[in-house]
Formats: C-alpha cells, sequence, structure tokens
C-alpha cells in the first residue's frame, strides 16, 4: 500500500453507486479505501472486486472466529482482490495464524483497540498483549485509536516498525496531525469526508494536514 498522503477512506455506504461516486471524488486524495461489512451487504462482493481495480482496498471484516472460518474469510478477502485485511487477536493465536496463512502475502492488519469509548473496558486493559501477538506472528501492522494518541505512543514502542492505522479521526474527535505525531502512519476517516458535500476537499484537506506535519 502506498504512503502518500496517509489518509485511508472508511467507506460505510450500504449504496453501490453513492459508494463508487465518494471514491471517484477522493481516490486521488487517499492512499486506500476501507470497506465493512454495511458495504459489503449492501453492495455485495462484486463492488470490492470493481473497487480494487481502480484504488488498494482493505477488507475491515475484523476476522474473529476459529482458524478454518478465519481462513475462509481471509480467502474471500484476497480472491476479491484486496490488499489487506483486518482480523481480531481476540480468539488467539492459532485463529490469527490462520489469516496469516490464507492471505499468502495480502497485508494483515490486527485489531489492538478500537476507537469508540467501550473499547476501555476490555480491549484497552490487552491492547499491548495484543499487539505483541501481531509482532509474533508476523503481521503487517496494528489497528489503534486516533481517539486516544496515547495508547498510538504507548503501542509504538511494542511493534516497532509494524504499521499503524488508525481511526476515529474527524466524527468522533480524532485529529489527524495529532495521530500522526503520536507515531500513526495513517489515519483513517470515514463520515467526515463520505457525508460532506464535497468529499474530496475534505480529503484533501486533512492530507495536507498531515503533509504539514511531517515536513
Amino acid at each position: 500500500m502506498k504512503q502518500k498522503s496517509r489518509v485511508i477512506l472508511a467507506l460505510d455506504i450500504t449504496d453501490h453507486r453513492k459508494a463508487l461516486d465518494v471514491v471517484a471524488h477522493v481516490e486521488q486524495y487517499v492512499d486506500a479505501v476501507k470497506i465493512n461489512y454495511p458495504f459489503v451487504l449492501g453492495c455485495g462482493m462484486e463492488a470490492v472486486r470493481e473497487l480494487a481495480s481502480n484504488v488498494d482496498v482493505i477488507c475491515d471484516f475484523k476476522v474473529a472466529d476459529i482458524p478454518n472460518t478465519n481462513r475462509l474469510i481471509v480467502e474471500q478477502a484476497r480472491k476479491s482482490g484486496a490488499t489487506g485485511v483486518i482480523c481480531q487477536a481476540f480468539p488467539g493465536k492459532d485463529s490469527l495464524v490462520a489469516c496469516i496463512n490464507a492471505a499468502e502475502g495480502m497485508d494483515v492488519f490486527v485489531v489492538t483497540e478500537m476507537s469508540h469509548p467501550g473499547a476501555d473496558m476490555f480491549m484497552s486493559p490487552v491492547a499491548e498483549k495484543m499487539a505483541q501477538l501481531a509482532v509474533d506472528v508476523g503481521a503487517t501492522g496494528i489497528i489503534a485509536p486516533a481517539t486516544r494518541p496515547e495508547k498510538i505512543k504507548a503501542l509504538r514502542k511494542t511493534i516497532g516498525n509494524l504499521k499503524i492505522l488508525a481511526p476515529g479521526v474527524g466524527t468522533q474527535g480524532g485529529s489527524a496531525s495529532e495521530t500522526i505525531k503520536a507515531g500513526a502512519d495513517y489515519v483513517i476517516v470515514g463520515r467526515a469526508i463520505y457525508e460532506s458535500e464535497d468529499p474530496g476537499a475534505v480529503a484533501r484537506k486533512i492530507g495536507a494536514e498531515i503533509k504539514g506535519v511531517i515536513q
């Protein structure tokens, strides 16, 4: 996945035509598009293949099952042309290893802590253990919350040079510049971009904010 703007669009849209229209307006300003279950359930896996022919696609399926089921899910993501998949660490090492093996070179990102307030209940206390598991199995990187940049700093110490993708910028209150300064490699932005009247302008503005911090 390229690392130019460091912005990833979270395309949580269930209308096929609208989703493609948003991507057409922002693709020059983002490094990848992250799709989730709402997109797939509304638009189908064929729409994933359609997107993947133009942009890098990360399948945010938060894969969290027994090893064999994980394998089947990741295989479908890979066959759709996606360049990456997001998996959960909490089912354990064997389940995560199944994701890595099924990816066959596709990027695998491991969730350590999500961006909503409820993540403090169960995920936050074990986030560093899950980050270490990502290192142990050879994942590409982790998911860490832009809404809590202090956690990004802490998790960076655990994972070394692995990539950090940080959701929660925009509507959830996370700052793109603060997230990058904390140690994230990419910010993930959804509603702030796709619900705006000019998605391209918003994506471009966030990219410019990040560029200012890096320079």
